[in-house]
């Protein structure tokens, strides 16, 4: 286990190591119908990018509970990670957009987040950006909290997107341990932790619904090993998927549930992911906004 965490640092390292970021990032926000306010989201633009161009393909990274967006960047050394794998060929230029996400879990209850991921941020997203409007140019991640918005949106909503990735995914198919913040954000009950409102959301309430359908994505899922419950849970759900004959990836390595394990299995995570998009059918930006 060890010798794998070791090769993943050497490896980032020797990715990370380009004499400077040609790429940009922003920090932006619009209003959302769906939330009632303004609504901030972080957006990584890998270099060469123009707003009158092809549409390159987009992944939407969702943070954890007590995160920000901009942890994947100060934290999670994305940009560098994604210049690095862009210009080495192992991964296309993508766009990286990263919304703010509060301690809502992704779900609409305390405020409509879901619905404002769909019907407010991607259209939003794919009239201001020329990124892909198309299922084989769009992904979704997310971290921790994140990786429970990131696995719901690709179960109930397949047909949007071509392939996941889950870092240290807080899905947990029972119940969130008594320390997680699940049960005391006021998402999953009003007053107090209800296991009904959980069960109802979680992932497995929607398994059946999405192995019905004729959409398979390709899930890259990964952890620290000291984070035991997310660890064991992550592990699990790789099993359940490919024995359902479902594509997915599984990397346990040393670490808990830090932004240490989550750099260091970043660039795996994205080459795996980007693996999904399919060349672009001349897409064009035709109502983009600057």
């Amino acid at each position: 286990m060890r010798l794998f965490r070791q090769s993943v640092l050497v490896a980032l390292c020797a990715a990370t190591a380009v004499p400077a970021l040609a790429s940009s990032v922003f920090n932006r926000s619009f209003y959302s119908e769906a939330l009632g306010r303004d609504w901030a989201y972080t957006i990584y633009l890998p270099s060469g990018y123009r707003h009158d161009a092809g549409r390159l393909p987009v992944l939407y990274l969702l943070h954890g509970n007590n995160g920000d967006a901009n942890d994947w960047i100060s934290q999670g050394n994305l940009q560098a990670t994604a210049d690095a794998l862009i210009d080495h060929k192992d991964m296309p230029p993508v766009v990286i957009v990263m919304p703010q996400g509060g301690t809502d879990w992704y779900v609409d209850r305390k405020e409509k987040m879901e619905t404002a991921f769909f019907d407010d941020l991607l259209p939003e997203i794919e009239a201001r950006y020329a990124v892909s409007t198309q299922r084989g140019g769009r992904m979704i991640g997310g971290v921790s909290m994140g990786g429970f918005g990131a696995l719901r949106y690709a179960m109930t909503q397949p047909e949007r997107f071509c392939g996941a990735l889950l870092l240290s995914p807080a899905i947990y198919p029972n119940e969130p341990p008594r320390a997680s913040a699940a049960r005391r954000v006021g998402v999953f009950g009003e007053r107090e932790f209800d296991p009904r409102v959980w069960h109802e959301l979680n992932y497995p309430a929607q398994w059946d619904r999405y192995m019905s359908r004729p959409y398979r994505l390709p899930v890259f899922i990964a952890a620290g090993d000291d984070d035991l419950a997310i660890q064991a849970d992550a592990s699990s759900l790789y099993t359940h998927l490919r024995l359902a004959g479902n594509p997915a990836a599984l990397r346990i390595i040393d670490g808990g549930h830090t932004w240490d394990v989550w750099s260091a299995l970043l660039p795996a995570a994205l080459k795996y992911t980007l693996g999904c998009v399919k060349p672009p059918a001349q897409e064009h930006p035709s109502n983009q906004r600057p």
